[in-house]
């Protein structure tokens, strides 16, 4: 068996580290940093599993736990609190997580103007004013016209 072959099939026998070759790639890459209510945060180069499973499972939940375990794994186990306190609205982190989502796969891609517009547009509400989406669907339509009772 000559050396070559020899070298060949030792690679072949060794283990193939996933970890090692992560690591690697993780090294080649910095994340995108972002300032937010006086602190700033440094995204992940690419979005993390635990995130895009609970994003798609909890898409149609308003429960505070779950919203809090899906941004932890981007922003910290306090991120939600910390950004309630501050009075951060449903729009505002709509926004902070189109843009961040949008960054993390392709820094640069998407501005805050432009992540803002696509959650408006999204969320059905491209050209009116921002606000409470319960509010909105609150108030009345207008009058309707008076029937006069004939058929």
């Amino acid at each position: 068996m000559s050396e070559e072959t020899r070298d060949l099939v030792a690679q072949s026998q060794s283990v193939a580290d996933f970890d090692a070759f992560f690591t690697e790639q993780a090294e080649q890459h910095e994340g995108v940093p972002l300032k937010l209510y006086g602190r700033e945060y440094v995204l992940p180069t690419s979005l993390p599993l635990l995130f895009t499973l609970q994003m798609e499972r909890l898409k149609n939940s308003a429960d505070p736990d779950d919203i809090r375990k899906m941004l932890a794994s981007l922003f910290g186990p306090d991120a939600l609190d910390a950004w309630a306190v501050r009075g951060m609205t449903d729009r505002q982190l709509g926004v902070v997580l189109v843009w961040s989502t949008a960054n993390c796969r392709t820094p640069g891609s998407v501005s805050m103007a432009e992540a803002a517009r696509l959650y408006d547009e999204r969320e059905g509400t491209a050209g009116k004013a921002p606000g409470n989406r319960a509010e909105r669907r609150a108030k009345p339509k207008g009058k309707k016209p008076a029937s006069s009772g004939r058929r």
